[in-house]
């Protein structure tokens, strides 16, 4: 029944009294609890914000990846507490948990469905946000490095290159990513095929337990060290810095971005590339990004295949390698470039849209911010020429396609899938990520993009792998499944967990109920309870 004006604008005055009162209590509660139980003094001007600072807005948007999340409809938490030092953390564990009230963690903010900074379940929440804990120390004589969570992959790729030009770490592309949530969901780059993945190369770690407990490798057991390096973000415990083994690069690597657009021999290069990237010598890792561009014809676009390839060695060995492997492409010595390990970040990152300068790799800025849809898949089999005509007609079909394959093979053939809980190893060919984005909050602008991407992956279904058909965690998707509340059974969790995980999705659950029992660090997808 319809209420009267009078008492539906009374009603509605109330509610917003009561959601004001209510707000400002789990505000000032928290802020009472935290200089309780903090050692270190915590100033509120330079650590909290609420929706009612002016800087609250600008504060959450700040490393936000995708816009679409913090659109008026979304929730809001109640207040983001950026703690400046590691018992902060501890003190805002205990305290959420007081006042029970969910604790959302953001390192980065680059989380594909703005899990770090939104929530779709119906309990008030706080964000917290690990920007001060930026700190990166590099020991070469050691091989090693500790570097804290909120800093970002270009700050650490930078910090390395400044003492030597023959390190490096095999993490990803997009440089303004926070470290802290990368390694958590495995974290791929270029030094994939080299030396596998972000976490394959992590000897330690400190982490903030469900009880507010600093711990370390030591402490926290094989068990947990292990869940961390691979089992997503948000379920263990808050991840506080890594200590990451180095690898070794050469003083000089080649690059080359060979774009080529749709034309007769579009199938062919790609039917081949399926057959030999899994193939080729390791220090070679090329991948193909698909976009749409106008084309020759004025008012007529066609799809672009960009080859963009990082070579660990000079451009000589690099040509006899193609030659060899991969005539078909028409590589030529002019197409290549020789420059240093961190020079080619800068420029493989380029050809995939992100970061351009280095100004913006030292400062861990954000590429431009487009709102998104994004998804994932693995190819065990080389997808027909026929399949390949369909994908192709099908990218004609969106106003701003994007899709990468990332070619596995060569070190990432080699490592167990029960290594670490990231599990996606030998058999797969290349790694499948697509994407749609869109520049206005129009509904039905998303809509439109939204219905392209759903109907691209029911078309791939018959060409990529099953039971489970596999998805990358740090691409997350919550199209595959989501807990409805903390109450959400391992069964019920099932539907996306397989997906990201595979057979290691029972022991990450197992693990789960002994270091978090009472399931204090949980969103719409972190890892349930066994029981």
């Amino acid at each position: 029944m319809e209420l009267p004006i009078s008492l539906s604008s009374t009603f509605l005055m109330f509610a917003l009294l009561f959601t004001n009162a209510a707000s400002t209590t789990v505000q000032d509660s928290f802020h009472n609890c935290l200089l309780r139980n903090s050692e270190i003094t915590i100033p509120f001007s330079t650590n909290f914000y609420t929706p009612n600072n002016s800087s609250f807005t600008s504060i959450l948007e700040s490393t936000v990846q995708n816009p679409r999340f913090i659109v008026s409809d979304f929730p809001k938490p109640e207040l983001i507490f950026v703690p400046s030092n590691i018992s902060h953390i501890q003190a805002a564990v205990i305290c959420s948990k007081q006042l029970g009230v969910q604790l959302r963690v953001r390192s980065g903010g680059h989380d594909y469905e703005g899990l770090s900074y939104t929530s779709e379940m119906k309990q008030l929440f706080i964000v917290l946000d690990l920007t001060k804990f930026k700190s990166i120390v590099v020991d070469i004589s050691d091989n090693s490095a500790w570097v804290e969570a909120g800093a970002t992959i270009g700050q650490l790729f930078y910090n390395i290159a400044e003492k030597s030009n023959i390190h490096a770490f095999p993490a990803g592309l997009c440089t303004s990513v926070g470290i802290g949530g990368h390694i958590t969901g495995g974290g791929y780059g270029p030094l994939l095929r080299k030396y596998g993945l972000a976490a394959d190369n992590v000897v330690d770690a400190q982490l903030v337990n469900a009880n507010g407990t600093i711990l370390d490798r030591k402490s926290m057991g094989e068990d947990l060290f292990w869940a961390i390096r691979g089992g997503g973000g948000g379920s263990f415990g808050i991840i506080v810095s890594w200590k990451i083994k180095l690898v070794t690069v050469p003083s000089t690597v080649t690059v080359f971005n060979f774009a080529k657009t749709m034309d007769n021999d579009t199938t062919k290069l790609l039917y081949k590339y399926q057959q030999i990237a899994h193939k080729v010598d390791e220090d070679l890792s090329l991948r193909i990004i698909f976009r749409t561009v106008d084309s020759a014809i004025e008012g007529e676009k066609t799809v672009q295949t960009s080859y963009t390839a990082l070579f660990l060695g000079r451009t000589e060995r690099l040509l006899k390698i193609m030659t060899k492997s991969f005539p078909e492409l028409g590589l030529k010595k002019e197409n290549c470039t020789e420059m240093s390990w961190l020079e080619s970040v800068l420029f493989i990152s380029a050809s995939a849209g992100y970061n351009t300068s280095l100004e913006a790799l030292i400062e861990g800025r954000s590429p431009i911010r487009f709102s998104f849809k994004a998804k994932s898949d693995f190819v065990q089999k080389p997808i027909s020429k026929k399949g390949l005509e369909g994908l192709l007609k099908r990218l004609f079909q969106e106003d701003t396609p994007s899709m990468i394959w990332t070619p596995y093979g060569g070190k990432m053939s080699k490592i167990s899938e029960s290594e670490v809980p990231f599990p996606h190893r030998k058999g797969n060919r290349f790694l499948v990520h697509y994407a749609t984005a869109w520049t206005t909050d129009d509904k039905d602008a998303e809509a439109k993009h939204k219905g392209w991407i759903h109907n691209l992956y029911s078309y791939m279904e018959r060409y990529v792998s099953r039971n489970p058909r596999a998805a990358y965690v740090n691409y997350r998707d919550l199209d595959l499944g989501m807990n409805k509340d903390m109450t959400t059974s391992f069964l019920e969790a099932s539907s996306w967990g397989t997906k990201y995980f595979k057979n290691n999705f029972e022991r990450l659950a197992g693990i789960k109920s002994k270091v978090d029992p009472n399931n204090f660090f949980y969103h719409e997808q972190s890892i349930p309870r066994l029981l």
